[in-house]
């Protein structure tokens, strides 16, 4: 083996964390392209901090057999523009949204064992927002 062989082998190493000195945490990222199931609805917790919470359906599959996927999503969007701008969407807004994902099982009143898939919300982007059917004031006044 050539001293330059030798001289990379003990350089490569396994990196290390040296960018947080917190525990490494296991994190599902997930990518939710699909309609508002409803407009966003601002909840305090008991906390007193204030969150969105808001549900989006996702249609896969061929047109005859489509299958529909809802998720329920948490922002933590503090108070401010942005906010009151998700808060405005309406029910059937195109969105695109990328968030974590997490698992937690819990107990239901019946004493069953459910699990529930958590996103918390990191970024959100509106694709098209619903065309309303509504029809001009100028053609209703002429009628």
């Amino acid at each position: 083996m050539s001293a330059f062989l030798r001289t990379t082998a003990r350089a490569v190493r396994p990196a290390a964390r040296a960018f947080s000195t917190t525990a490494r945490r296991d994190i599902a990222k997930i990518t939710i392209v699909g309609n508002l199931a409803d407009t966003p609805e601002l909840v305090a917790t008991s906390t007193g901090r204030e969150i969105l919470r808001y549900a989006v359906a996702s249609n896969s599959g061929p047109r005859d057999s489509r299958t529909t996927s809802w998720f329920r999503v948490t922002s933590f969007e503090p108070e401010g523009p942005r906010r009151d701008f998700l808060r405005t969407l309406p029910k059937g807004s195109l969105v695109f949204v990328e968030g974590d994902a997490t698992i937690s099982t819990y107990e239901d009143a019946n004493g069953q064992i459910k699990s529930s898939l958590n996103v918390v919300q990191r970024n959100i982007e509106v694709l098209k927002r619903p065309q309303t059917s509504e029809a001009p004031e100028s053609a209703a006044a002429s009628a």
